[in-house]
């Protein structure tokens, strides 16, 4: 026999924002993690890239248009993987 059991309105707010939590730390810390690679890279000198930057004429924006990108690439590499990792409730449980 299945017996339905429904969530409360603020059980159900509560457990969304426990999601959207979960969910946003996760898409930090990828965002963070590409930003440290990003940094690594022109501090290692990846392919001349520290050097090249440093000689441009505007290396913020060089940095920029390196880093974010990247950083955006993670997050949403990391943010996936959280998706089919989240933990949920079962909603419905089965007595015999």
């Amino acid at each position: 026999m299945v017996e339905n059991e429904e969530m409360t309105p603020d059980e159900a707010r509560d457990d969304h924002w426990q999601m959207l939590r979960f969910l946003g730390f996760n898409a930090g810390f990828g965002f963070a993690i590409g930003l440290l690679i990003a940094v690594a890279l022109v501090w290692m000198n990846v392919g001349d890239l520290g050097t090249r930057m440093a000689r441009s004429a505007n290396p913020p924006l060089v940095f920029f248009m390196l880093s974010v990108p990247l950083a955006f690439t993670f997050a949403s590499a990391v943010l996936g993987s959280a998706v089919m990792l989240m933990p949920y409730k079962r909603k419905k449980q089965l007595k015999g």
